[in-house]
């Protein structure tokens, strides 16, 4: 019995111990990963390169994480979390070595696809840790932590690699940043262990088949899941890319300020993604749609009290409405990621995962150009913040009638 209550407290302290190796993996690769939004600005004044050129960067990032999420789900179920840590440590040092050196915008565009195939796989190979060390009642935690780290990461590569990359280049930063990410990276990688669990014998039920996927669309609770994470994602998206230049065109603020609002934002999503997993398991005992439900809520909220701000709004006015509109929008991530792996079997978790991922990253690559549209057409960025606030209508309206099934099965039994 004593060695029985040691080897839990040994296996309980495990999971906290890998979980940190995770977060600084995952830091690590949205740090350098997601640096190619803010170091655009940068790259394109060195390059000369249009508004629109620019918009490609991010869109490229997110285009080869949608390409990828599915394979990359497949093949964290199939070879386990490690020998996928050590791929995609090795396919993002390659790209931005690649990218460092190249002087053409297509190669450019080329290389950050291919780190959006290595940053796109670490969510369903870090998703697969979580869910391998961490039982349910403790998993919403857990994903929040592992999940702040993205958002950690990118608010990271807005105050230091832009500055760095104005001051001694972006080629030069990259190089450095790269080689400092593929040692510390490969070391943690070495140092993390996979969870030793059970397999039971082979059989048909238990094959998991990256071709057959069709019993995926056979899921409303995914779809539904899915589609609430492809709007969202997008609305993040337009929030990451759009609040410096709504900060400096519209409130008149610097553009230290301004970027100071995209860090706020961030900050907000590290808080929301360890906030909402805090209290789906404590509050609502595991229950990450209705978390979703709120999440959706908030965000259109905000973006409606975003959209009637004066352009005299106070600064500090201002940070509070971005900082919670970031709780929502940019702090999802863990939830979405949590209930994609729950509404299916375990050993399909990686591939739903992909699945979701690939989908939802079409938003991130789709509604920031129609809100761009939209502000072009009309010239009058409340008008783009009403776009946003209305899309969430759609996942709102999703969820609720999820909800409500819920309830009628609950009556029911």
């Amino acid at each position: 019995m004593k060695s029985r209550i040691i080897a839990m407290k040994h296996s309980n302290n495990s999971r906290w111990v890998m979980l940190g190796y995770i977060f600084i993996l995952q830091f690590s690769i949205a740090c350098i990963a997601r640096s190619v939004a803010p170091m655009a600005a940068v790259i394109g004044k060195d390059m000369q390169l249009t508004s629109v050129e620019i918009g490609y960067f991010p869109a490229a990032l997110f285009l080869g994480q949608a390409c990828i999420s599915m394979p990359a789900g497949y093949l964290s179920d199939k070879i386990g979390t490690r020998k996928m840590l050590m791929l995609i440590i090795s396919v993002l040092t390659s790209a931005f070595y690649l990218l460092a050196i190249s002087t053409s915008l297509t190669l450019i565009l080329v290389w950050i696809i291919i780190a959006g195939f290595a940053y796109g796989s670490s969510h369903p190979t870090t998703n697969r840790a979580i869910i391998d060390w961490f039982p349910v009642t403790k998993r919403g935690t857990a994903m929040g932590i592992k999940q702040m780290s993205v958002t950690l990461g990118s608010a990271i590569a807005a105050i230091c690699l832009l500055p760095l990359g104005n001051e001694i280049g972006w080629q030069v930063t990259y190089i450095i940043v790269a080689t400092i990410f593929v040692i510390v990276c490969s070391l943690l990688t070495v140092r993390y262990k996979e969870r030793q669990v059970k397999t039971p014998q082979k059989n048909k039920e238990n094959n998991v088949s990256f071709l057959n996927i069709k019993h995926l669309w056979t899921k409303s609770l995914l779809l539904t899941i899915t589609a609430t994470a492809f709007v969202l994602s997008g609305v993040q998206m337009i929030l990451n890319t759009f609040i410096v230049i709504y900060a400096l065109q519209y409130i008149q603020l610097s553009l230290v300020t301004a970027g100071l609002l995209l860090v706020i934002a961030e900050v907000g999503g590290s808080v929301g993604r360890i906030f909402w997993g805090i209290v789906s398991d404590i509050i609502f005992r595991g229950n990450r749609l209705i978390v979703m439900f709120l999440i959706c809520i908030l965000v259109f909220t905000m973006a409606l009290i975003v959209a009637l701000l004066p352009n005299d709004t106070p600064f500090i006015a201002l940070a509070l409405t971005i900082f919670l509109f970031g709780i929502g929008s940019n702090g999802f991530n863990g939830i979405w990621m949590n209930a994609t792996t729950e509404v299916t079997s375990k050993k399909h978790a990686g591939i739903a995962t992909g699945f979701s991922i690939t989908v939802a990253s079409l938003g991130a690559v789709c509604l920031p150009p129609i809100f761009g549209y939209a502000l072009d057409k009309t010239n009058n960025f409340p008008t783009g913040w009403l776009y946003v606030s209305f899309s969430m209508i759609v996942p709102i309206v999703l969820i609720f009638v999820q909800l409500i099934i819920g309830i009628k099965g609950k009556i029911k039994k």
